[in-house]
């Protein structure tokens, strides 16, 4: 592929009225994010780690009748983990504290259930302390999974006894390690688990002023939704929509499913004239298991760029399961993969094909101090470099709301005049757009061309050599 911007203009065309000069910002258009959402969108990864007794006895999903003693991880070196994390460019780790089977990795004073009943460290052993020690030494923020399914406790299916115990459990995990910038909580359960009620109101009453993010896959409290779950593995974002919702239904969905569940085609498209912000998150494991397995390998470096396309180049940030291994340790291949994947983007993204271009113009501009320029300064959003990759990257100002409804990517050349090559609804954060091969080859001119807006933050044009064969337009 020969691939060529020899003489590149950049023409920003957005079609807003014209105003005076030395004219403040705009005013924000609600709904808004809040300070702690901004900070979730400005994250570039995080990285989930699935531990558990399930990692000792080949299972997804343990029964909680476990041995406890089975736990038994020799070589554990949470330090490892966190190099792993740091390599691929984590901000934030996440550790399942506790998961379905109900053993805990840190020594609970209500259950017997845990590593204290363990053979490792001769039960003297905490997973999460020494897990949160070695994320606070590389600088990480530190999340807690902790699941409300629970098979081992007895006092499951009772509705006052339960909520007693995971509210105990939790003022434990909060006061106990530190501040923790992150609950995931999700509402998985078997059809033929026991009936089983949990009080969220009381739980996000407890979290929200020892935490600064609440995440929940099913919330029945809207006031307690952080942001919303946007799919794992083949259920990615779709990236046309800034997640809206009314906080008028009791879900945050238009339809409600007999199961009580919100619609998927609803969270994967959100509100446009929705009363809150909700920013959406994709998880998805880097092996076809959530634990490790040692029949399993991790993904190719084109199945991990494929998904962060389909993930942060979409308004999602990308939550990327790591297991350790029984003895304690992130697999080298596991290693080697997330290296090689943090290099690819880093790459792609070193050269901005449109940061010196013959010119750039706009048909309407603020004021002086809202040049068109400064859509070609990154630094102008203020936020972390972009999480994904591809030919075309677009960001607004969403601290000002989500201001972007429609936009269009033309290119020009002397044979063909002026062609589309993208288009789509909201921009938001990061909204990358992948091309066919041939779409910009022979260009000389690209233009965006917002069509109902009032602020662009940056426009950028990449190149993408590891992924060519994957290349398809959105």
């Amino acid at each position: 592929m020969n691939f060529h911007l020899s003489f590149l203009l950049l023409e920003i065309i957005v079609f807003l009225r014209a105003v005076a000069l030395n004219s403040p910002p705009p005013l924000p258009l609600r709904p808004i994010p809040s300070w702690r959402q901004l900070q979730f969108h400005s994250r570039r990864l995080s990285m989930f780690f699935h531990f558990g007794v399930n990692t000792f006895t080949d299972s997804e999903r343990g029964s909680g009748h476990e041995s406890p003693s089975i736990f038994n991880p020799e070589r554990l070196n949470a330090s490892q983990w966190m190099d792993v994390a740091q390599s691929a460019g984590a901000q934030l780790v996440i550790l399942t504290v506790k998961h379905h089977d109900g053993f805990c990795l840190w020594p609970s004073a209500y259950t017997n259930f845990s590593v204290a009943s363990s053979s490792w460290r001769g039960g003297k052993g905490d997973v999460v302390a020494e897990f949160v020690t070695a994320a606070r030494e590389r600088g990480l923020d530190v999340g807690f999974y902790l699941s409300p399914w629970d098979l081992h406790e007895s006092c499951y299916g009772d509705i006052l006894l339960y909520n007693e115990f995971y509210l105990a459990q939790l003022p434990e995990l909060l006061t106990g390690y530190g501040p923790i910038s992150e609950v995931w909580l999700d509402g998985a359960k078997s059809p033929t688990a026991v009936n089983m009620s949990y009080d969220f109101e009381l739980w996000f009453d407890t979290i929200h002023p020892r935490c600064q993010h609440l995440f929940r896959r099913w919330p029945r409290h809207p006031m307690g939704w952080e942001r919303v779950w946007r799919g794992r593995t083949t259920m990615l974002g779709d990236g046309e929509q800034i997640f809206h919702y009314d906080r008028q239904e009791r879900w945050p969905v238009r339809k409600i499913h007999p199961s009580m569940k919100p619609s998927f085609s609803y969270l994967m498209s959100g509100e446009s004239a929705g009363t809150d912000w909700l920013p959406p998150e994709c998880d998805i494991s880097i092996r076809p298991g959530w634990f490790w397995h040692r029949n399993e390998a991790p993904k190719s470096l084109e199945q991990l760029l494929d998904v962060f396309y389909k993930s942060s180049a979409r308004n999602c940030l990308l939550l990327l399961n790591v297991p350790p291994n029984s003895s304690g340790l992130i697999d080298e291949s596991d290693f080697q993969t997330l290296e090689r994947f943090r290099s690819a983007i880093d790459f792609i993204f070193s050269v901005n094909l449109a940061a010196n271009p013959l010119s750039v113009t706009a048909s309407s501009v603020r004021s002086s101090s809202f040049g068109p320029k400064q859509i070609l300064d990154e630094r102008q959003c203020k936020g972390s470099r972009p999480a994904g990759s591809s030919l075309i990257l677009a960001r607004s100002q969403i601290n000002m709301g989500q201001r972007v409804m429609e936009y269009h990517v033309e290119a020009w050349n002397s044979e063909l005049g002026w062609y589309l090559v993208s288009n789509g609804s909201t921009i938001g954060y990061r909204k990358v757009d992948r091309l066919e091969e041939d779409q910009l080859c022979a260009a000389h001119l690209v233009r965006l061309l917002i069509d109902m807006s009032q602020v662009i933050c940056f426009f950028g044009l990449y190149f993408d050599m590891y992924n060519l064969r994957h290349l398809s337009s959105i």
